[in-house]
């Protein structure tokens, strides 16, 4: 396929076949780009469109980037401007799919209603972001148009990196305030015109959040809202500790709140450096942990700030972009206080170091999680914290200000750390998992085990005593319910006892017996064979509970049963 362009009236001719369908730069030998690795000889599925296809005449199909719960996402060319661009089709996962040779969307029958409605969504959503082309945090979209009975977007590409590869590469895994205020803050604009528009995102999170080389952030990626709330015929994939509790399957509603909460969560992320916890778990056991050495640092108003944004229940959240970007931005007179002056949303943090795009290692499992100290625990609005000698607890509802004073941190090589208390606040494993302070002053691993006591999943013993003081890198073995273990109870109905009692034994149970009235016909100490267990033989019930076995006393002679009569 040969392109003809034309650039100040030169006909310049470049030919397709021999670009990169990833990021379209000239190929110097076989189908493997020098540039980005992509080989052209990828194989793609018959449900998608193929490389080289064409569209409305102009934009030229490249490289399957990902299949997203309502859209299939190409790298693309724009034969008309010579630019690379990204081209999003309407292709919902699992009501819709593609014929062998057909390029029309094919749509399973009892979906066609949700197809066609969900379909106009798309289109009433790219349309609307395409006309806030004049606001910053928004990936510029340039078509919106229908063909092969489905729906496409083509956007700008940009060169970028995601938020959460951002803080990875973050020496310190997290940022201050004032680097995160000029990063964010814009944002907050574009969530606000987009709710004023009817548009929640529901999606947001560190991976599509991107920071892009003119140092701005923007929303990379944006769905239809049926995409991320779990009572959809679309595929759900929350994204934990981001997706707010009323995108799951319950009867809470979503609204602009939704976003609020999510976008809160990034920004705890960026200044804490550790991911939230789920709003599912929070419902149960609502900690949002944060190391004292990053919150000492974070200002008490913004700490106010998320305490509201990120309240699990949408009722009590903050409401509105405006009463948040109020809350962080503080009242003047804390402002002036502070000397942090309010932040101008066409001031971008630009990107000093070439490290943060290219060629610079990133440690994915890790996530930088960075922090020693104290932990202090934000209980929805109100910061409370208890942990060894040093304590942040508010009963009155007032944050801490800043004379206040916690437990000093130590600097020196061979640091000491107070062993927190796993159990008693009831803890997951993945509340440990994601506490990165605890991560770096302990050596933290986990054994499961069974148990009648504690629920299944929350931690219920600890190999190190809480309050011990002990080194930096300390081993500590925390014990992980597995739930109380359910055994099928045996039929030993006719055994003998001691027989019964040791199969019982060996399976977990206890056992104890009741004599019974034998009437003769049964041999004395055997269980009584029809209804003689409590619980029944085949009851699925906990290890360790007590069987109650009927065992028949010694057979009642004819003389007995005589003299029992005459007295």
């Amino acid at each position: 396929m040969i392109l003809t362009l034309l650039f100040n009236g030169v006909i310049a001719l470049k030919n397709i076949d021999n670009l990169c369908l990833n990021c379209f730069e000239e190929l110097e030998n076989g189908s493997v780009c020098q540039s980005c690795n992509y080989d052209n000889d990828t194989p793609v599925g018959n449900d998608y469109l193929q490389p080289r296809s064409e569209l409305c005449g102009r934009y030229t199909v490249g490289a399957l980037v990902a299949h997203e719960s309502d859209s299939a996402v190409y790298m693309g060319y724009d034969q008309q401007f010579d630019a690379v661009c990204v081209i999003r089709e309407f292709l919902p996962k699992g009501i819709s799919n593609r014929l062998e040779g057909n390029t029309d969307v094919h749509v399973r029958e009892r979906f066609k209603a949700d197809y066609d409605r969900m379909k106009a969504s798309f289109i009433n959503l790219w349309t609307t972001v395409m006309k806030l082309h004049n606001l910053s945090a928004v990936v510029q979209t340039y078509d919106v148009f229908e063909l092969n009975a489905t729906a496409y977007a083509v956007t700008e590409y940009m060169d970028s990196i995601t938020l959460r590869e951002f803080l990875l590469r973050n020496p310190d895994g997290n940022i201050l305030w004032d680097k995160a205020r000029l990063m964010f803050m814009p944002v907050l604009t574009t969530l606000e015109a987009l709710h004023a528009n009817g548009i929640v995102n529901g999606g947001i999170c560190p991976d599509n959040l991107v920071l892009c080389r003119d140092g701005k952030v923007r929303l990379s990626t944006i769905n239809i809202i049926e995409a991320n709330v779990a009572d959809s015929v679309l595929e759900f994939t929350p994204h934990e500790g981001y997706t707010a509790l009323e995108q799951y399957d319950n009867t809470h509603k979503v609204c602009p709140a939704t976003d609020i909460y999510a976008f809160s969560a990034c920004i705890f992320r960026a200044l804490v450096g550790q991911n939230p916890p789920s709003a599912v778990s929070r419902e149960t056991n609502d900690k949002l942990m944060i190391p004292n050495s990053i919150a000492e640092k974070i200002p008490t108003h913004i700490i106010k700030a998320l305490g509201g944004s990120l309240q699990v229940y949408p009722e009590k959240r903050t409401q509105t972009v405006e009463a948040f970007r109020e809350q962080l931005n503080a009242a003047p007179a804390v402002v002036a206080a502070s000397g942090n002056p309010i932040p101008k949303e066409n001031e971008p943090d630009p990107i000093e170091n070439e490290k943060y795009y290219k060629g610079y290692p990133v440690d994915d499992e890790k996530d930088k999680k960075k922090g020693n100290g104290v932990l202090v625990a934000i209980l929805v609005i109100l910061l409370i914290a208890a942990v060894g000698g040093g304590i942040w607890a508010v009963t009155t509802g007032k944050l801490p200000t800043g004379g206040e004073t916690t437990t000093a941190e130590t600097t020196t090589e061979l640091a000491t750390h107070v062993v927190p208390d796993f159990v008693s606040a009831g803890y997951t494993q993945s509340d440990i998992q994601n506490n990165a302070a605890w991560n770096e002053q302990f050596a933290i691993s986990f054994v499961a085990e069974y148990s009648t006591e504690a629920e299944e999943g929350v931690i219920f013993k600890q190999s190190v005593t809480a309050g011990e003081e002990v080194d930096e890198g300390a081993e500590i073995v925390l014990t992980v319910s597995k739930g109380v273990e359910t055994v099928e109870v045996p039929d030993v109905g006719g055994l003998d006892i001691e027989e019964a009692t040791k199969i019982l034994e060996e399976k977990g149970f206890k056992v104890s017996t009741v004599e019974v009235y034998n009437d003769n016909g049964h041999k004395a100490g055997t269980v009584k064979a029809e209804y003689g267990m409590a619980p029944a033989a085949g009851e699925v019930v906990a290890k360790g509970e007590e069987i109650i076995l009927q065992v028949y006393g010694e057979e009642v002679t004819t003389t007995e049963a005589a003299n029992d009569n005459n007295a």
